[in-house]
């Protein structure tokens, strides 16, 4: 039987986020609502070709819809799937912190027994 090391994490979707262009654009949705990649490009310094893959990926991860809008699409956040993003990335800290404070406790305890040593 394997151990558990720490909460069940979808690797695509932090792949998709993984890439600062990818949360900027993330940002810049949820602020705006919704966007276009021409209307991301002109807030990113990438061209509206490079926002369009961007979108692709946040899309096939499930964190961007698109809607129709003239000769382009309009993206918005997933709000559900961007909740379990958030909801994954806390777990990811929580598990952290308990390792953390494990090694404090360990490296405090090897201090003592060495301060102790020395008296």
């Amino acid at each position: 039987m394997t151990p558990t090391v720490g909460p069940a994490i979808d690797d695509d979707l932090w792949s998709a986020v993984g890439d600062p262009t990818r949360r900027r654009m993330l940002d810049l949705l949820l602020a705006g609502g919704a966007g276009t990649a021409t209307s991301l490009s002109e807030q990113l310094p990438v061209t509206r070709q490079a926002v369009a893959k961007h979108l692709g990926v946040l899309d096939r991860v499930g964190l961007v819809h698109a809607t129709p809008y003239g000769r382009e699409k309009r993206y918005h956040v997933d709000d559900e799937q961007f909740a379990r993003a958030v909801a994954q990335l806390s777990a990811v800290g929580s598990a952290w912190d308990a390792r953390l404070q494990r090694i404090k406790r360990i490296a405090e305890a090897i201090e003592n027994t060495t301060t102790k040593e020395e008296r």
